[in-house]
């Protein structure tokens, strides 16, 4: 049975891959011209809000808010676990009124489709280069600056092994929210993991389904000043972890 679901997995794995490529290769005319001119940005974002529509609605994946706390005013800091690419492409269509832009590795540069789409749009970080990562932290204060909100997954990357099971998260999001005075608003994705698992584990789980979302109460700046960045960064790691750990209780024996 495991062996059967893995060639379903599988077989979904090339579908979701294909809608991908045509979809991008499609928008890819109005979204490079867009991104083009930096002040039709958030233009830009709006029509990447209508990618994540399309590709929930052609892949069959539907968002449900277990939770859903209030926001802050923006821009605000977005902190979120990180078990699946589901977690980038849904991101747009669940916080969908407030422009936010990505920080993340690099490493996504080496794909020539979604280099164009990343470095336009978001802000990569250089994370083997100090003088480059600090660039970056510097590009992503001046966004802020501009109304954008940030998104981070603190993990560095999809954890290699016990996905879901969280791992320690890195505390560059948090200086950044003291410095730049700004609320932060964690995000828990408790099963995008069964939905669609990393690529490269050729048999792992894949399927439609619901994606199950927790947006919990932010953290706000008067309270983040008070906070040590360990101390900050361990609050949020606990906010996020919860719901995961109640949706999987064998994450909490391992």
């Amino acid at each position: 049975m495991k062996t059967i679901l893995g060639i379903f997995g599988l077989i979904w794995k090339l579908y979701i891959a294909a809608v991908f490529v045509i979809s991008a290769v499609f928008l890819y005319p109005v979204i490079a011209t867009m991104l083009s001119n930096p002040n039709n940005k958030k233009m830009a974002f709006k029509m990447f809000v209508f990618w994540s529509w399309m590709f929930r609605f052609l892949c069959f994946y539907g968002v449900k808010k277990v939770k859903e706390s209030n926001l802050p005013e923006g821009p605000y800091l977005i902190v979120g676990n990180h078990t699946s690419y589901l977690d980038i492409f849904l991101m747009y269509s669940i916080l969908s009124n407030e422009p936010f832009l990505f920080l993340g590795k690099s490493e996504i540069l080496a794909y020539p489709l979604i280099k164009t789409y990343f470095k336009k749009m978001n802000i990569p970080v250089f994370r083997d280069n100090k003088r480059k990562a600090a660039k970056s932290l510097i590009q992503a204060s001046k966004e802020v600056k501009s109304g954008w909100s940030i998104m981070i997954f603190p993990e560095g990357g999809i954890p290699d092994d016990d996905n879901p099971k969280m791992i320690e998260f890195k505390q560059g999001a948090f200086r950044l929210a003291k410095s730049l005075n700004i609320p932060i608003v964690p995000i828990s994705f408790t099963n995008n993991h069964k939905l669609f698992s990393d690529p490269t584990n050729i048999l792992g789980p894949a399927r439609p389904g619901i994606s199950h979302v927790h947006i919990h109460e932010f953290i706000s700046t008067e309270e983040i000043e008070m906070l040590s960045h360990a101390e900050l960064s361990q609050k949020c790691f606990d906010i996020v972890n919860a719901p995961i750990l109640i949706a999987n209780p064998e994450v909490s024996k391992n």
